[in-house]
């Protein structure tokens, strides 16, 4: 890597908490960031694919940790923040992968589905955000990364509380952006097209729906978790330093047809 790209792109020296980390785009994200440089603590519930993924990323090279919790849970939403600092210090960078997609119709859903929803989706973002954001702003630097949803800027099949969630993430993004960026804190948000994920199989396991789905796209297939490498590492990087407040599509050309 050149000096010019090495100034751009570089992690090296920082710290980034990811949320999520354990599968899928966020597990792709994490990686990414490792391997630019960052030191990583992944947070999800499943200690044994935390763990898995942590030896991977050490095993490449790089530096990680992780930290098990259920970010449903506010309490435990907090501990995570305390244990994740006690891994590599404070993080100047957050990601916000992990995510719930309760989905029944709209009539059918529970209040408690709906409260499971937000918890995950937009309260844990915000808590975390809470907790990293202000730190961020006193030291100069620092970089928020909510992962969105195309149900975000539209509706899709039984879209409820997933798609409320976040949507609600995509101004919660803005908020932080207003907040924090003046400091050096740029906070984006990103909204994938259709990944075959564990979230996802449903859908994904439906060769119909699946191809359907990709003849949507510009680029005539449905994404992939690697596909989600490039965005993290330009967004946590200071090449982006005058990008924030904003929703980035990554969808092969998705949202625009």
């Amino acid at each position: 890597m050149t000096d010019y790209l090495r100034g751009l792109f570089s992690l090296g020296g920082r710290v980034a908490v990811v949320t999520g980390g354990s599968s899928g785009i966020g597990k792709a994200m994490a990686c990414a960031l490792a391997r630019a440089g960052a030191s990583v603590v992944l947070v999800a519930r499943q200690a044994a694919a935390l763990d898995k993924i942590v030896d991977e990323i050490r095993s490449a090279g790089g530096a990680a940790g992780r930290v098990s919790a259920d970010l449903g849970d506010r309490a435990a939403t907090g501990r995570a923040c305390e244990l994740a600092c006690a891994v590599f210090g404070q993080p100047d960078i957050l990601i916000n992968a992990a995510g719930v997609n309760i989905r029944p119709p709209l009539a059918e859903l529970t209040p408690e589905d709906w409260d499971r929803s937000l918890e995950v989706n937009l309260t844990a973002p915000f808590l975390l955000g809470q907790q990293f954001g202000p730190a961020m702003a006193a030291r100069g630097w620092g970089r928020i990364i909510n992962v969105a949803s195309q149900q975000a800027i539209r509706a899709f099949g039984n879209s409820g509380g997933y798609g409320a969630s976040k949507g609600g993430l995509v101004s919660l993004t803005r908020s932080q952006a207003e907040a924090w960026s003046a400091s050096g804190v740029c906070c984006n948000a990103i909204a994938p097209g259709f990944v075959a994920t564990t979230m996802t199989k449903q859908v994904a396991s439906d060769p119909v729906r699946s191809a359907a789905l990709a003849g949507r796209t510009m680029i005539g297939r449905n994404g992939q978790p690697a596909d989600f490498e490039g965005i993290a590492v330009f967004l946590a990087s200071n090449a982006s330093s005058y990008v924030t407040g904003q929703l980035i599509c990554v969808d092969g050309g998705f949202s625009a047809t």
